[in-house]
């Protein structure tokens, strides 16, 4: 065991006289050299690469380069550093530079700049993810998503909004690319597009590929919407009519909603795949959405399509235009603070389950449906809020990445999204009554996220206090003690069920939305509100519900079912069981394996099948209709 003096010693003497370069802080002030030029060669989609150079106008002297770390979007420092690779920094007379990574921030790497050099040159690769292990896929052999954070190394010391880049990139032979940036020109497959600063760079990702497609959404005046769709095969392009005809409804609802665009055109980036990984990344002027390749092929009018795009839609006026004053960073290595993304998600995740159901793209059956699952969760299976509250979720993008949890119900995650959700349905109908339905949250959408009309290259910050302050401003109430008492926990979260008019029920078949998950799922089962677990199609046991009956019993996540009750595993077998446990005193008997062990666990449960719904409450103003039908 090494003493800890001696270790200690050790440590001064070999900092001893290193002198560590500091990273200068950020000014609003213009990088003063000039645009950068940035050159991305696309083209390599079989090995997955990225081939990145960048010219950068410097001044002599100590110059510190950045990769982005912080990122806006992923609320937390998700910056993909250890893809970056190979990198070479010369001046440009081809003299290689030394180059320093800082140790204390392994984000920064620092040079000196030779008298008489005006400009130099970075060369290296972003090596894209091979397989989901490593990391979102994000290059096929038909598509590709480029997000230019990225692929750059921009100068420290600036504000990302005085640092102009001249991007320009090479795309695969034949494909199309969309993107919120405005083309300069075309040379073949490499596109050369409009200078912008470093912040609107970033916020203009790219989706192209071998199969794609545009299609028209509409405008509000001179303000284009379009859909611009990638896919596997040119097949999954084709699309219903009607389809259609719900996407550019959520146009239209949107602007009815906020009265107002934050954009001079908006570009839905969507891609079509079961090869390149899903995605939902908002930005002010488009959206990077990644969805199943039967996204119009497998269209079910009765079910309805995902959310996915009505809720990034929405962060062009919640987190895009407005945003959180915590989480408003001058550039991309500033670290962010989380604590009113129940504002920026939650209502985001409020509003784009309303306008879903507003443009048709989910029937208001089916959004029913799908808030009777939200509620259950909140209800029922969220016992973490004994001990963590909503509001303490908003840290979760800084503490972890997004991923699988051993136990989720308990140790909650990210539960600012569909747990605000909720609370915002409650403040949606207490609008209502207090005004006797002369106003909604409608009207606090138009007042907080509907200014300044057309204006989108500035953001408009916000506090609790402004929240409370628009609240006020629709209808006079107690908000701030409302909001926080359900943000600390000291107040459920499912009040808002009964407060529009519904009451959560439980009955022994799933709802047909709660089936087309299921089927879209990995064919496997969920016996959360019963015996208290999810199964995968192979019996692996994906979550126990925290003092659940399975959980009381001993079964714990990660887990597979072997059988039950003497019968081999299966969802039949297990319905079975519980149907039968209803009736009778005797415990399910379920024969797990765990590692290469076996063992008998009983569940003493007799509640039978137990799945979410909801119920009209007779006698009551029914609120929750008319949230979810279209403005007129």
């Amino acid at each position: 065991m090494i003493c800890r003096s001696l270790l200690a010693s050790a440590l001064l003497l070999a900092t001893a006289g290193v002198a560590r370069a500091e990273v200068p802080a950020p000014q609003d002030t213009p990088y003063a050299p000039g645009a950068i030029v940035l050159e991305v060669d696309a083209t390599d989609t079989a090995q997955r690469i990225f081939r990145v150079k960048q010219t950068i106008p410097v001044a002599p002297g100590p110059l510190t380069l950045l990769y982005p770390q912080w990122l806006p979007g992923n609320h937390g420092p998700r910056g993909p550093i250890d893809k970056l690779a190979g990198l070479v920094i010369s001046a440009g007379n081809g003299q290689k530079l030394a180059w320093k990574r800082d140790p204390a921030d392994v984000y920064a790497f620092h040079l000196e700049v030779p008298q008489g050099v005006t400009s130099i040159t970075t060369e290296y690769q972003t090596l894209t993810p091979a397989d989901t292990t490593q990391g979102r896929v994000v290059m096929t052999p038909n598509m590709l998503n480029l997000q230019f954070n990225t692929v750059v190394l921009y100068p420290a010391g600036h504000y990302a909004s005085r640092i102009d880049y001249d991007a320009r990139v090479t795309y695969p032979a034949g494909w199309q690319a969309a993107t919120a940036l405005d083309v300069e020109r075309k040379l073949g497959d490499a596109v050369d597009y409009q200078t912008v600063p470093l912040d609107i760079l970033a916020d203009s990702p790219v989706f192209a590929g071998r199969y794609f497609k545009t299609i028209d959404l509409g405008a509000a005046g001179d303000k284009p919407v379009r859909l611009n769709v990638v896919a596997d095969a040119a097949k999954q392009l084709e699309a219903k009519p009607d389809h259609l005809e719900q996407h550019r409804a959520l146009v239209r609802q949107a602007l009815k909603l906020y009265g107002a665009q934050h954009y001079d055109h908006y570009d839905f980036l969507l891609s079509l795949s079961k090869q390149m990984s899903g995605i939902g990344l908002e930005h002010q002027r488009s959206s990077e959405n990644g969805v199943d390749a039967d996204y119009f092929s497998g269209w079910d009018k009765k079910i309805g399509s995902t959310d996915l795009l009505a809720h990034e839609y929405t962060h062009s006026w919640n987190g895009k235009y407005r945003r959180p004053a915590d989480l408003w960073t001058p550039n991309y290595n500033v670290p962010m603070q989380d604590s009113l993304l129940w504002v920026y998600e939650g209502q985001t995740q409020y509003w784009g389950a309303v306008l879903n159901a507003r443009a048709g793209l989910r029937p208001i059956d089916a959004a029913r449906d799908a808030l009777a699952l939200t509620a259950a969760t909140y209800a029922d299976n969220r016992p973490g809020l004994q001990w963590r509250s909503v509001q303490d979720t908003t840290n979760d993008p800084i503490i972890t990445p997004r991923g699988g949890k051993p136990y989720r119900n308990w140790q909650m995650s990210e539960d600012y999204y569909s747990g605000a959700q909720l609370m915002w349905l409650e403040a949606d109908a207490r609008i209502r009554k207090l005004t006797n339905n002369r106003k909604s949250l409608d009207d606090f959408a138009r007042a907080f996220f509907g200014v300044d009309d057309g204006v989108w290259k500035t953001q408009n910050t916000y506090t609790f206090d402004d929240v409370v302050a628009t609240l006020n401003g629709v209808v006079e109430s107690d908000w701030a003690v409302f909001l926080r008492e359900r943000l600390d926990g000291k107040v459920g979260l499912t009040g808002g069920l009964e407060a529009s008019g519904w009451r959560l029920v439980y009955k022994d078949e799933p709802s047909a939305l709660a089936k087309a998950r299921a089927k879209e799922g990995d064919g496997g089962a969920d016996y959360t509100y019963s015996i208290g677990l999810v199964a995968g199609k192979d019996g692996r046991i994906n979550e126990v519900r925290w003092d659940g009956p399975a959980f009381n019993a001993g079964v714990g996540t990660g887990m597979s079912l072997v059988a039950v009750n003497d019968i081999e595993y299966s969802p039949e077998a297990m319905e079975d069981a519980i149907k039968a446990a209803k009736t009778g005193t005797a415990p399910i008997r379920l024969l797990v394996k765990e590692f290469d062990r076996y063992r008998t666990i009983s569940v003493d449960y007799h509640q039978g099948l137990r799945f979410p719904h909801l119920q009209r409450i007779v006698g009551t103003t029914d609120y929750l209709t008319p949230i979810l039908s279209a403005r007129k």
